[in-house]
């Protein structure tokens, strides 16, 4: 081979390198473990007409031929959890979308529990609302209390509405951080804390249950996850 065919192969092998590492799990980092593998949905259990593993990333797409009739998700299956921190990287093209945990599997794909929601229009994105049950938890931005007897109370907040909607990168990743220990809850979109909840409700709460990935029932839809991580922090 010439040098001039030398020059032109060694960036070449560098493109294609480049390519097969960015599409690679990355390392968990220190005291998480990973869920997911970069390369299929070993460990997770979904509708397969929905879920599928594209460019080394979990995707969920519904179409206009392929509509789902009602909210469909993804469910880990290699565990529950309990008081932990989970760290999920997530890209919404379009629809609405959320993040479930301790949470109840239903069948046939069926989830309801608590959900860190996110939207494409950026109206709820942020939000903890509870699936098949309470409805919308904590606003964004509130510090909220749930009373033994369901009574909210309202008792700070934790960032301002344009604090938190200028944190959303459009069309780009994001991170959700969601953190639980006891009744304690909070959600962090990419280093902004969207909820502070303390649940006291125990005929209404869950303090250990299931994750999942929801893709939400309506117009076509296209979702993804990757970097999924988890600390135990019993």
């Amino acid at each position: 081979m010439t040098d001039a065919c030398m020059r032109r192969a060694v960036p070449a092998v560098a493109f294609l390198l480049a390519g097969a590492l960015s599409t690679a799990a990355a390392e968990p980092p220190a005291g998480f473990k990973s869920l997911f593998n970069g390369k299929d949905l070993a460990g997770w259990e979904g509708n397969p007409d929905f879920w599928s593993v594209k460019d080394g990333v979990i995707t969920g797409e519904t179409t206009k031929e392929k509509p789902t009739k009602g909210n469909t998700f993804l469910i880990w299956k290699d565990g529950t959890l309990g008081d932990f921190e989970l760290r999920v990287a997530w890209k919404l093209a379009s629809g609405n979308t959320g993040i479930q945990y301790r949470s109840k599997d239903f069948g046939n794909f069926v989830v309801g529990g608590y959900q860190a929601d996110m939207d494409a229009g950026n109206t709820y994105t942020g939000i903890l609302y509870e699936e098949r049950g309470r409805g919308i938890l904590v606003k964004r931005g509130e510090k909220l209390l749930i009373q033994a007897d369901g009574k909210k109370v309202v008792q700070g907040r934790t960032a301002e509405e344009k604090q938190i909607v200028e944190a959303l990168k459009k069309d780009d990743w994001n991170e959700y951080v969601i953190i639980c220990k006891g009744p304690h809850v909070t959600q962090v979109l990419n280093g902004v804390t969207t909820v502070d909840l303390t649940d006291e409700q125990e005929d209404k709460r869950a303090l250990t249950g299931i994750l999942a990935l929801q893709l939400h029932a309506g117009p076509p839809m296209r979702v993804q996850f990757k970097d999924i991580y988890l600390k135990d922090l019993k």
